[in-house]
């Protein structure tokens, strides 16, 4: 079991003739992703990575819907990807674009949750159960199957973190990258109640940025009763206010969204505050070697 994707998701590609959604296609199925089609809108038709290319959703859905739908499409016509896959009966949405409008983003986030569905992004690295299911952009090499969930904003952060954990020989048992805009679909306080309940998921590494309150609203998550253990750390310790820094949402204003701020509400909720991709691998391992029962 493993969070929102595993070995059981079946995954549509949208944009699956890119030369990213190629590269990544052909990583998800290596590692077992039931990738049932791609959608190559203007290059529809034969095959690609040795599955059926469609030109629209609606036709790869006539023989059945899938779970999730990855779009690999470019912010331009993500949006509309979105909307596409929402009208075909997809209920989980993954979409990596950076740089789709906000107001856009904002009107997609209703129509979503008006469906009951799910919209993880935009700007996410995507998702990732080790092993077992990949829909996003992480490099598998970094990752390996284990205990340990996380949730990140961003990209690059977690990919170093996970190396590290990997070479402390501690596996992850999920990866959600939430996103790096201002407006997402899917919050880290969400994805900290999937990891809860999930059976697999011992402890829980939390990646943060400067800029927003998601990680003071995921620390009144965890003041609210939370079992796990969790390690947490906070990118832009250095960065100066009213400057962004990497994503669009990682940028302090009119005093909201600073670095001491959000370490101080987690560590008051019972985080571990960590200070690098490094001391996070040490921490979790202290937390893991206290939760084994002893012989």
């Amino acid at each position: 079991m493993a969070v929102l994707i595993d070995e059981r998701t079946t995954m549509l590609f949208h944009g699956a003739n890119s030369n990213a959604g190629r590269y990544h296609l052909g990583e998800a199925i290596a590692i077992g992703t039931r990738v049932v089609a791609g959608v190559s809108p203007g290059k529809g038709g034969g095959e690609i990575g040795g599955l059926p290319n469609f030109e629209s959703v609606a036709e790869a859905v006539a023989g059945g819907v899938p779970d999730a739908a990855l779009l690999m499409t470019p912010a331009r016509f993500a949006v509309d990807a979105a909307y596409e896959c929402l009208d075909a009966g997809i209920r989980l949405i993954i979409m990596i674009a950076e740089g789709v409008p906000v107001h856009d983003t904002l009107r997609l986030i209703a129509a979503v949750r008006a469906r009951g569905a799910r919209l993880v992004g935009p700007n996410t690295p995507g998702l990732l159960a080790p092993g077992r299911a990949k829909g996003g952009l992480m490099p598998m090499n970094a990752f390996s199957r284990g205990p340990v969930g996380m949730v990140s904003r961003s990209g690059t952060l977690s990919y170093e973190t996970a190396k590290e954990l990997t070479r402390a020989g501690i596996g992850q048992s999920s990866f959600v990258g939430v996103g790096g805009d201002s407006v997402r679909g899917t919050s880290i306080a969400e994805v900290l109640d999937l990891m809860e309940r999930d059976p697999e998921t011992e402890a829980i590494v939390l990646i943060g940025e400067i800029g927003g309150n998601q990680e003071e609203v995921a620390a009144e998550r965890l003041r609210r009763g939370f079992t796990k253990p969790v390690v947490a750390y906070i990118a832009g310790e250095q960065a100066r206010p009213g400057r962004t820094m990497g994503h669009a949402g990682a940028l302090v204003t009119g005093g909201v969204g600073a670095y001491a701020d959000k370490v101080a509400a987690l560590a008051a909720a019972g985080a571990v505050i960590a200070t690098s991709p490094a001391d996070v691998a040490i921490k979790i391992a202290s937390l893991l070697s206290q939760r084994k029962p002893t012989p």
